[in-house]
Order: C-alpha cells, then structure tokens, then sequence
C-alpha cells in the first residue's frame, strides 16, 4: 500500500514529503498507523551526518499509533492495539544485555540496514532508527513496539519514545538524583523539558535551567525550574553563586556540545556528577587536566537512551501522567505536519521551542 512519508534521499539533502509502498508485515512484523511522531534533535543529526545511517531513509523514531495488521507468528498485539514505537529494541542476547543494560544492547540497530520499503519508484528504502516513524503508516519488527498503557493520549504518548525516556532516564538513571539535591539541566529542548519535569519529580531542591533563548524561562519554569540562566561564559559561575558558591550536585547537559559539556562540568560541585545527554559530533572536544580531575573528584559520565530499560520504565512513566505528575502535553510547543518537519530542524539548529510534534 502507499503512504506519505519523510524520506531522507542522500546525507545532506532536504527532505522529500513523498509516496512510498509498504509491504504487508511479514513474520514477526507488525503494521502501524501513526498517531504522532516527535522531531527529535536525533533525527537532525541523521540528516546531517553526525550519526550515520543507511540511505534513502524514512526518519523519525520517536512516534506511537494503532496496530492495523500483525504478520504470522505476532501472539503480543492485534489489530487495533495503541502502541508506543521503541527505536532501540534490546536483543537480550549480548554482553551489555546479559548485564542488564539493554541500552547498550549491541545489536539493537540492526534494523537499520534493512530494506523495510520501496519508494514508488522502486527505490529500497531503509528504516532511519529502525521505526520509520516520519509516515503515516509504518512496518517494524514486533520488538520495536511497548503496549501504550492505560489512560495515556495516543497523541501525546509519542513522546513517551525517546524525549521523556530520555530524560526522565538521565535524571533518575544515570545521575541518580536524590531527593533534597541540587540540579541544573542545559538544553531546554524536548529532553531537557522532559529531565526538568523528572527533576522536580524526584524532589530536587533547586532546579536550574540553562539555554541560549532567554524565551525558554517560561517553558523551564512550568516544567519545574525554580531558576533559570541564559547561557554565557559565565555560566557555571552563576550557578555556583545560586548554590552557595558549591555548585550543583547534579548537572545534566541536553546539547551535546563541548562548550556546554564543559560549562556543566565546571557548575558540578566537588564530588557531584555530571551526566552528558546530548549527542556531539567527533569534532566536539572536551579537554581536562589531570589536576582537576583529582581535586574536584567529580563523575563525568554519558548517557544513552536515559539508561533505560523501556519494557520496565513505560510503565512508570504512565503512572506519572495519570498522576498528574508529568505533563506531555507542556513539551510539544508545535504541532505540524510531515510538511513541517524541514521548518521543525530548521528551529532546532536556532535553539527555538521544546517539542515539535507530527500530528497524522
């Protein structure tokens, strides 16, 4: 059948909002009908050559939707079924898996390199994050879909896939912040938005938000920030001054750039962690030197996926919006259509707004 999709024609090109033929899912496969998808900074850097991916592609991996088909031997879902789409399915299979730590499960963007759907032309195109989520319809392996919990909006639950896995994950996973701690967030995009909101959630005593857009405060102050800073030279300076000239006890960086890696470092109390969420290119370099790591003792550490285990984590995430606890609607400050997301990129690389979202 032919749907509109997204299609990324060749590294550096523009988008193309175009007709593709999918195929009916085969073993194993099932057919979605997408509800929403969310523009992800990730995505851009597929576009631009950050992170490599097989290409033609169909973007977007953060999206949720209705099951339509499901092909043999599928016994987890049936037609009609609301799913959440899960770009990095964990094989449970290799080292990082039999650890536990299926975010770093080393197979799971296999699924990239597979021809998942033709253009109408005949062209082989590949899933960008193995979900394919820029379309009004998609094929995935049954290991990329999570049942949507109850009480979830379809619509809004799209976000649950990466944004606010992402950054509820950096916060209670990887910096493991602890209630009555202190902490700052750069990047007030959708996953900074989300790590504010995990913040105020885990019983931070002050929350400090940091970007570019000085227009962003009245976004990081609904998501939870008690405080907020425009970034400059001075940054980590300021945040000391907020916190008693000790700096934060967490530092959560959103950007994934060297210039604020190293700005959240340097705001870190002696002894506190910094925990990098951002993707950088190869050409972002951070440098320290021996001195410092021994004097302030802080832990530097990355961040992939939020450290998260989707299978475990949806379900808490659902209970905090039934509780009114986390709000995924005070993420999205655009909704668009496939049309929208060259405009949607364009707004990201000028630091403009928190969540886009591809409404179908």
């Amino acid at each position: 059948m032919t749907v509109r999709a997204a299609v990324l024609p060749a590294i550096g090109a523009p988008l193309e909002i175009t007709g593709i033929e999918l195929p009916a899912p085969g073993p194993g496969k099932l057919r979605i009908r997408l509800a929403a998808a969310g523009v992800c900074h990730s995505d851009l850097s597929l576009s631009d050559g950050t992170l490599r991916v097989p290409v033609p592609a169909v973007l977007g991996h953060e999206g949720a939707g209705t099951v339509v088909a499901v092909g043999e031997g599928v016994t987890r879902f049936a037609p009609g079924d609301p799913v959440v789409l899960n770009w990095a399915p964990a094989c449970g299979r290799c080292p990082a898996c039999a650890r536990g730590e299926v975010w770093l499960c080393a197979n799971a963007l296999n699924g990239v390199a597979e021809v998942y759907a033709r253009t109408t032309g005949g062209t082989d195109l590949h899933p960008g994050l193995n979900v394919a989520a820029f379309a009004e319809e998609t094929v995935v392996p049954v290991s990329c879909a999570l049942p949507l919990p109850p009480g979830i909006p379809l619509t809004d639950a799209a976000l649950l896939g990466c944004a606010v896995l992402t950054g509820y994950g950096a916060v209670h996973h990887a910096a493991e912040l602890a209630p009555g701690e202190t902490v700052a967030v750069f990047g007030v995009g959708g996953v900074g938005l989300a790590a504010l909101q995990a913040a105020r959630i885990a019983g931070a005593s002050r929350i400090i938000a940091v970007d570019l857009s000085p227009a962003k405060e009245e976004l990081a102050r609904a998501a939870g920030a008690t405080d907020f800073l425009p970034a400059a030279p001075d940054t980590a300076r300021d945040i000391r001054a907020l916190t008693g000239k000790q700096g934060v006890d967490v530092a959560v960086e959103c950007v994934g750039r060297a210039v604020t890696i190293r700005s959240a470092w340097d705001a870190t109390r002696r002894g506190g962690r910094t925990t990098v969420v951002g993707i950088g290119g190869k050409d972002q370099q951070v440098t320290f030197n021996a001195l410092e790591l021994f004097h302030w003792g802080r832990t530097l550490s990355g961040c992939v996926y939020g450290n998260c285990d989707p299978e475990k984590d949806l379900p808490v995430l659902a209970e905090h919006v039934r509780a009114g606890r986390l709000d995924l609607g005070a993420l999205v400050t655009e909704r668009i259509g496939l049309e929208g997301i060259p405009a949607a990129f364009d707004n990201m690389l000028a630091g403009k707004g928190g969540r886009a979202l591809v409404t179908f």
